[in-house]
Order: C-alpha cells, then structure tokens, then sequence
C-alpha cells in the first residue's frame, strides 16, 4: 500500500515536450519518482542551466534530434547537475543513507529541474563539499567533469603554458583553476569586464580579446582549451606549440572533423568528443573545493518557476561562470 501512495505522489518539474525557445519549458506537477533497489531517491536543493540544457532544448545542432527525438524530445525534463539531500534509498544502496548532502552530475539521463531525481548510487555523486552550500555545489560538476575529462586526456603537467579561452564562463572559469590545480601557468581569454575574475581565479595572465588578438602576441602555448567555440582553429595552430594539444570542449561537426585531420596529419592533437565522467572524478572536485583550491563562480540566481528566464538569459552568452536554479 505505501509503495502505490508513493507513486500516486506529485513533484514539480520544469517540462518540456517540443524543441524550441526557453517558453518551451513550462513548471508541471508530474509523479514523484521511487528508488529502485540500487538507487537513492534525492530532494534536489539546486541545480544550474548549463549549454548542454541549452543545446538540448533547442536541438541545435540538428544531430541532437538523432539521440533525443527526432521530432520531440524523448527526455521531458533537462538539467544535468545537482546538489541535494538523500530523502531514502533502495535496500542494496550501501554508500549513501538518508539525511546525506550530495552533489553530481546525471550524465545524460538529465532530469535535474525537479524537486526528486532518482539516482544510481554508483552515478557520478558524492558527498557534498562541507564548506559550500548546495546552491555552489550544484554549479561545480558541469565545467568540472567537463574540464576534467580533457585535461586528464592531455595529460597536462606542471609549468606548461596553457590558454583558456572564455575563461570567465562555465567551463572556462573550472579549467582555469583546475590548469592552476595541476601547476600549469595559465592565460585566460576574456572580454574587459571580467579581467578581474579571471585574475581572482588564479589566471597568471589575461588577455582582453576587444584589444589584443592572441594569435598575434607572438606566444606559443603547449595547449589550447576553447570552452566557447569562438576561436578559429587553424588560425590558432600558429600559437599552439609542433606538439601541442588543442581542446575545443564546445566543438561542433565541423570543428571535430577538422580537429580529425589535423590530430591525423601533424604531430599536434586536437580533442572534442563527448565528455566521460564517473564517481571518482566528483570526489576529487570535493576535495580540491575543501582545500580552498577551486570555488564556484556564479552570476544569477533564479527559482525554478523562472527557469524560461533562466535559460534567455544564458543563451545571451554574456554569462560569467554558472546561473543557478534553486528548487
């Protein structure tokens, strides 16, 4: 009998059934969702609009609608990260008992813009950093794992010359701290009004892209990271080093075939690609948030109701770090 009451309960979430502007998203009251035996069932506190939401709800590029639907979305409700409170847990889930504060990411299940989120607990969540609060916690894993997965595939090391450009955003604002973290020397690529934070982040040095083009400064980088995909990618070959790793995180089709050729017929690496992520790599954001050595960055704050307004304002592009939701 408790198990049909739970179904039969309610949840609002941020819904949406068709492609197209952030109106697309309206609040619904949908059922409440109950743990499997593997699963813990998390009473999310905040979540964050991230360009992967963006993307998705708006199928661009086209080749979205190949994964997701392709007249519709299959997935109704978006949002990828979160921080929250374990409300109760399937009887095989070992790690994680109700009461605990977590953080994550939902891979590509999606479903963070709710009140409930049904989780695998070997998912990539963990406990949440005890010096943040939910609303911070919930905007690390996006740039994190996304930064994370590259950098662990270029196997950066300390003293190498890294630019990042969109330094101030989502993305951007994690790979500078992170390239800090692993003792890189860092210059960080942004617009006038945020030299400031990219300086406060640790950048060793910026650059103001509406005064100085970097690929005229004469420097030359062992890696390029693009977390806007704003650069021209052969163009930017000239400041990247014979050996060099160019990350292009933001890479649409035509920059990940010609990043194919050039990793094909050169000794420099271009990688785009779909993000990986696990357990492991949350819990090493934990531990470097708890050492003081990577902080959030947030620009707005918006409640779930106004998740529409949400979503317009970060498709402006002018964002610098991450927009939360709170729930």
């Amino acid at each position: 009998m408790s198990l049909l009451k739970i179904k039969k309960e309610k949840m609002k979430a941020a819904v949406y059934t068709q492609y197209g502007f952030p109106e697309v998203l309206q609040l619904k009251e949908v059922a409440k969702p109950a743990p499997k035996d593997n699963e813990i069932l998390l009473r999310i506190k905040a979540t964050a609009v991230n360009s992967g939401d963006v993307r998705l709800r708006k199928a661009d590029p086209f080749a979205v609608r190949f994964f997701f639907g392709l007249l519709q979305p299959k997935i109704n409700v978006l949002g990828s990260v979160f921080s929250g409170e374990v409300e109760s847990v399937g009887k095989q889930v070992k790690r994680f008992k109700a009461g605990d504060r977590v953080f994550g990411h939902t891979d590509m299940s999606f479903g963070a813009y709710a009140e409930y989120i049904c989780l695998p607990e070997d998912g990539s969540l963990a406990l949440k950093p005890v010096n943040i609060s939910h609303n911070e916690a919930a905007v690390i894993p996006f740039g994190g794992v996304t930064v994370l997965h590259f950098i662990k595939k270029a196997m950066i090391k300390a003293n190498q010359k890294i630019l990042i450009v969109g330094a101030s955003g989502a993305v951007g604002s994690a790979a500078v701290q992170l390239a800090k973290s692993y003792g890189a020397i860092v210059t960080g690529v942004c617009s006038t009004s945020n030299i400031d934070l990219v300086k406060s982040i640790g950048a060793d040095k910026v650059i103001d892209y509406t005064k100085e083009d970097f690929n005229q400064n004469g420097e030359i980088y062992d890696l390029i990271f693009d977390a806007v995909k704003t650069i021209s990618v052969s163009r930017s070959l000239k400041s990247l080093a014979k050996n060099g790793v160019m990350i292009l995180s933001a890479a649409g089709m035509p920059e990940m075939l010609q990043g194919l050729w050039i990793s094909m017929t050169s000794k420099r690496k271009v990688m785009t690609g779909v993000i990986s992520h696990n357990a492991a790599d949350i819990i090493f954001l934990k531990e470097l948030i708890e050492t003081g050595k990577f902080k959030p960055v947030i620009d707005r704050t918006y409640p779930l109701e106004q998740i529409a307004e949400a979503h317009a304002y970060a498709e402006k592009g002018h964002k610098k770090g991450n927009i939360i939701i709170n729930i």
